[in-house]
């Protein structure tokens, strides 16, 4: 076929002016993607006339995708310039796996808009043409090539050094400035495992062999012959692949792979692994190429050899840390709660963070989070122990500030030098009164029910091991209360550090984030341990999340309660601070002298003339007039009486203050002892006038 068209300077069939032998002619529709090649044309790219179907695509076989993609961008930006004409010389890959230089020349047919319709012209053997200076630049080549390798393998060394996981090594490899660039097109990686090899890295697109994903040793692959020899095995043509492996060649060949090199990863006199280069525009290793690959093999097996040790050690350090954390949360009725614990991206040790979600008798529950001091085994086993403890402490129905000052003694007593952040929290679900105890740990933030979130600030105390070492064993007491529908975030500090920015920045910046975020609180709480999981860093995170339930019943108000045993003054101080406490969280600070003293008194007598110990409640009725109504039982049936005070003053003054200074107050039977009581009218809260 002539094409039609031609520039008016090109003879009427430009093969006249050329080498007789192999110059072909070409015809190219653009509008329908088809290309026309005849015979001479075909044989130039070394094809049969069935192999052939008229798209540009099948011409893949016969030149390689750095040859495709240079052609591509040559004519695509004659196509987008205007130019009229283009040329350009490239290699054609043989059938017997050669390589032939090849000329093309096309002539850019537009329409009267400009649009290219179409493109003619030809394409022809151009090796005599450029032999004489092919030699002269292949020698230039060489030379460029030994420096380009021996910068590549320099760099890829270097880059090795910061790999931390296999798949760090794999993707080291496969970088456009890694090892792949020494010529080859593409590289597979198995690793030894009992016995077999787990194929990790499988090649370009399309290549996978159904069966090979695990391999025996023993088995005809070149994969496996490198790992049974301990020696490299070199394919230096498209004809010994086919004839060496034919159980795989028929995968290979459509890849046009025209050499490989399989090289066993050694450490420690050892086979852990084989890495496979594979080219495409290649036949045949010299000494030196064989020389520079071996050698590189020696540093990709330590490189490896670390990254496996690293992923090994950081899976057993993660299995140990989830052994340590709850396996289960229990249900907490009249609340719902989320948990989340994301491990640090760097390092392949892991932290001390921890949570806990304690169910307690009366319709109360504990919930903890903490953070141990380093990020090592150690400091997961500690926060095994600490979980445990405190745990055990709040089980007993120890106060909250007794649970912190007993933990921050049993991990004085441990034989570590760690030490540890917490914050404890006990909410009594029915009544939304939360008391809060913190041991250097972040404040929590409370999202209300708009989704809109604040700080609760909390009077703190030392580290938990610190306070004991120093004998600074105070913790006092936070109150407040959670209403129905609001939200309790509990985090440690892996949540919102970050390097640069201000902690109190982050924690603005997770209120935030917590505000925008979903209403479902599992949700929530992936969304908010999406940040750790988008940035990485060197810390470990943990995260607890405590919603109270919605409820149709009006709100009856707060409700406290401690046990106060006999001869037992850290209990008596702690029941002082509840009150006091209480009093503020509550809008009664009006009163608080005049019922902190009442209370002190009738506590003060159960204890004194009773065996027994003495439970202190104290809760908020509403209807009529708001009161604050304190209860001290005893085990003690006999009813307290008025006495004149003696002559020093000393006692017989109780029963008198406590009828000045109440409102109403009374006896009541309890089983087999009795209840004091008192009640306090206080102002009404402006959000409790308004239910």
């Amino acid at each position: 076929m002539t094409p039609t068209s031609l520039p008016d300077d090109w003879p009427a069939d430009p093969r006249s002016i050329l080498a007789p032998n192999r110059t072909g002619l070409f015809d190219w529709d653009l509008d329908s993607r088809l290309l026309h090649l005849d015979a001479s044309a075909l044989d130039v790219f070394d094809m049969r006339p069935d192999e052939f179907d008229g798209h540009p695509e099948t011409l893949a076989s016969r030149v390689s995708p750095i040859e495709s993609h240079r052609l591509d961008a040559l004519v695509s930006q004659a196509l987008k310039d205007g130019s009229q004409t283009y040329g350009v010389y490239f290699r054609v890959r043989l059938r017997a796996g050669g390589l032939r230089w090849t000329h093309t020349q096309g002539y850019i047919h537009r329409d009267q808009t400009h649009r290219p319709r179409r493109i003619v012209g030809i394409v022809r053997d151009a090796t005599q043409e450029l032999g004489d200076s092919t030699a002269r630049r292949e020698r230039a080549d060489e030379e460029e090539d030994r420096r380009r390798r021996t910068s590549i393998v320099e760099g890829t060394t270097a880059a090795l050094a910061h790999a931390r996981t296999v798949r760090d090594v794999i993707d080291v490899l496969k970088d456009t400035h890694g090892l792949a660039h020494l010529g080859a097109s593409n590289l597979v990686m198995g690793l030894v495992e009992a016995g077999r090899i787990r194929l990790v890295a499988e090649g370009p697109k399309g290549s996978f062999v159904p069966g090979t994903k695990f391999t025996r040793i023993d088995e005809p692959y070149p994969m496996s012959e490198a790992v049974a020899t301990l020696s490299p095995r070199f394919i230096e043509t498209a004809a010994e692949f086919a004839a060496r492996y034919p159980e795989l060649w028929p995968h290979i060949d459509k890849l046009g792979i025209t050499a490989a090199a399989y090289l066993p990863l050694i450490a420690q006199a050892r086979p852990i692994g084989v890495l496979g280069l594979l080219y495409q525009e290649k036949t045949g290793f010299t000494e030196e190429e064989r020389n520079v690959l071996v050698a590189l093999g020696g540093g990709i097996a330590q490189s490896l050899q670390r990254a496996m040790f690293y992923e090994q050690e950081k899976d057993l350090a993660q299995g140990l840390q989830q052994a340590m954390l709850p396996r289960t949360i229990p249900g907490v009725p009249g609340a719902d709660v989320a948990v989340r614990y994301r491990s640090a991206a760097l390092g392949r040790d892991i932290g001390g963070d921890w949570y806990d979600v304690i169910p307690l008798p009366g319709g109360r529950v504990g919930a903890v989070i903490g953070d141990v001091q380093g990020h090592d085994t150690h400091a997961a086993a500690v926060m095994g122990q600490l979980r445990i403890v405190l745990r055990a402490y709040a089980a007993e129905g120890h106060t909250p500030a007794t649970v912190m000052v007993r933990a921050s003694g049993f991990l004085h007593e441990l034989d570590t030098e760690r030490f540890a952040t917490c914050l404890y929290a006990e909410a009594d679900l029915s009544t939304g009164v939360v008391q809060l105890v913190r041991a250097g740990h972040i404040d929590p933030l409370v999202q209300q029910i708009d989704g809109s979130c604040r700080r609760v600030p909390v009077d703190g105390g030392l580290p938990l091991g610190l306070s004991a070492e120093f004998g600074r064993l105070e913790y006092p007491v936070t109150t407040f209360e959670l209403d129905a529908g609001q939200t309790l975030l509990l985090f440690t500090d892996g949540l919102i550090e970050e390097p640069g920015v201000d902690l109190d920045d982050g924690l603005r910046a997770l209120g935030e984030l917590a505000c925008s975020g979903p209403r479902d609180l599992q949700r929530l709480a992936d969304r908010l341990c999406g940040i750790v999981d988008e940035r990485g860093g060197a810390d470990d995170a943990a995260l607890l999340l405590l919603r109270r339930h919605l409820t149709d019943t009006p709100r009856s108000g707060g409700r406290l309660q401690q046990h106060v045993g006999p001869g037992d003054p850290e209990a008596l101080a702690e029941a002082r601070h509840m009150v006091r406490a209480a009093v503020r969280a509550w809008g009664a600070g009006d009163r608080a002298d005049e019922i902190e003293l009442v209370a002190d008194e009738v506590i003060t007598n159960a204890l004194m003339h009773t065996d027994g110990a003495a439970v202190v409640t104290l809760r908020v009725i509403s209807g009529g007039d708001r009161r604050l109504r304190v209860e001290i039982e005893d085990s003690s049936s006999a009813l307290p009486r008025r006495r004149e005070a003696g002559e020093s003053g000393v006692s017989g003054r109780g029963l008198l203050l406590v009828d000045m200074l109440t409102d109403v107050w009374g006896v009541e039977s309890r089983g087999s002892g009795k209840c004091v009581w008192c009640e306090f009218i206080v102002p009404a809260r402006d959000s409790e006038g308004q239910e």
